[in-house]
């Protein structure tokens, strides 16, 4: 007799917890290749960063929950992204595709201690198109056996696209920047024992890495020139799950995520320069060179508990880590164009924590209500970021619905709140912009805050 089928005299279990298994000129965009290669993939955003630039976000029930019981809910196909070892509790193939729609208003306002021949232009909603996102995924878990599972996810959760006016105060730092990372994860799941499963996914990421920035000419008359850099990259990982389940009505999931190396080498674009300045960048074998960009998707770790309290009520956490300082991410740009001596600036992080409740409420027979908070740490100082990542720790409030349509599938929506915050920059230049400097930008990206809603349908045949 199979897991599911065990539970089918318990109502709570067999809906509420399984589902389907008796359970040219810079406008504002998206960038286009990675939608198009990706299709309904969740592309992740900035402003809803979970720690750093990963989402919890993928569309599926963790919406409405604030994340909270991400590696232990094991209910539908998302498993297999969130915790590969909870496929052992469906049965037959089950199918996931969720979509979501984020709108941010991360926007940038310029104090006095900003350069003033920088100028006022604030860069309008940088993160998406004018601060819209989509995003989506789509989930498959597949019974080889009672005890060995099959499956198989498209999803994106980490980087953002960012787009900022051209003649913003702080194009001399970015204009445009892209660090998406898709991620495919063809997974295994095995019932060690009655109580203890094992999942592994091989996690093989692409990634798309963008940087776009003007460069001062130091000449009114020549206006700014321009750096772009592009480049794609396969990284490699694995994500490995443990779900515990104490009793029919509590389990404990654990999960980590090793760190992928997206290794990005293309050549340094440079455009509408000075004669000056690109003589003094080929003095220094700058004008045509390469650069290989080393950026890290941190490992993670997360250990999560789901526990039904009675017929109508289910009490979900998370505890979670998130090794930021690994993620090796850079400035791009020149300090001093009349004596230019690198494009590169290194960009410091710290590790984040992370912390979540839910609950789940039985509202009717089909019908399930889900409520969550979670908070995740600073990973950047937070009196100077970075206007490359305009995010920082976060609290995130939701709500959700899930309904049973028939035995073999479910439909749910949600939507989550995060609230970042004020976030302060103040960068320093140690060149004025009259000679050819980034100049100081000072400002706030304040009371920052994304909405997110989405939706997701899961069945079972």
């Amino acid at each position: 007799m199979s897991h599911a089928t065990a539970l089918t005299d318990n109502i709570w279990s067999a809906r509420l917890d399984h589902g389907p298994s008796t359970q040219s000129h810079r406008r504002k965009r998206i960038p286009i290749a990675p939608i198009a290669l990706c299709g309904a993939v969740a592309i992740g955003a900035s402003s809803t960063h979970a720690g750093g630039m990963y989402s919890y976000e993928i569309g599926g029930a963790e919406v409405g929950l604030a994340a909270a019981g991400y590696a232990a809910l094991a209910q539908d196909a998302s498993t297999v992204f969130t915790n590969p070892a909870g496929m052992t509790r469906l049965d037959g193939t089950q199918i996931m595709i969720t979509g979501q729609l984020m709108r941010s208003n991360s926007e940038f306002s310029i104090d006095e201690g900003t350069s003033s021949a920088l100028g006022t232009e604030n860069g309008g909603r940088p993160l998406g198109s004018d601060g819209w996102l989509p995003g989506g995924g789509m989930f498959i878990s597949h019974s080889l056996s009672e005890d060995l599972k099959l499956g198989f996810a498209l999803a994106g959760n980490f980087g953002a696209p960012l787009d900022y006016d051209d003649d913003w105060a702080g194009r001399y730092y970015v204009q445009e920047t892209t660090l998406l990372g898709a991620s495919m994860l063809p997974s295994l799941a095995w019932k060690a024992t009655d109580k203890l499963s094992v999942g592994v996914s091989l996690r093989a990421m692409l990634g798309f890495y963008e940087n776009q920035i003007a460069i001062n000419n130091a000449d009114p008359g020549s206006g700014d020139g321009q750096l772009e850099y592009d480049d794609t990259a396969w990284g490699w990982g694995a994500n490995i799950g443990l779900l515990y389940e104490v009793n029919d009505k509590t389990r404990l999931g654990f999960t980590w995520n090793s760190e992928v190396e997206l290794d990005f080498d293309a050549k340094l674009k440079w455009s509408n320069l000075t004669d000056e300045l690109e003589n003094g960048l080929d003095s220094i074998d700058l004008l045509d060179a390469s650069l290989d960009t080393n950026i890290t998707a941190p490992q993670t770790l997360m250990a999560s508990l789901y526990t039904e309290v009675n017929e109508d009520w289910a009490i979900l956490g998370n505890i979670g880590w998130q090794e930021w300082s690994r993620f090796g991410r850079m400035q791009l740009g020149i300090d001093n164009t009349l004596n230019p001596s690198s494009v590169t600036t290194d960009l410091n992080f710290k590790d984040t924590w992370h912390v979540a409740l839910g609950a789940r409420y039985r509202l009717s027979q089909p019908w399930l209500l889900d409520f969550g908070v979670s908070y995740d740490s600073d990973f950047q100082d937070s009196d100077n970021i970075s206007p490359l990542m305009p995010v920082n720790g976060s609290w995130r409030y939701a709500v959700g619905a899930q309904q049973q349509l028939t035995m073999t599938s479910l439909w749910g929506f949600g939507a989550t709140y995060i609230y970042g915050g004020t976030l302060e920059t103040n960068l320093q230049s140690d060149t004025p912009v009259e000679s050819g400097g980034h100049g100081d930008l000072v400002g706030a990206y304040k009371d920052t805050a994304t909405i997110l809603v989405n939706a997701y349908y899961n069945w079972r045949f």
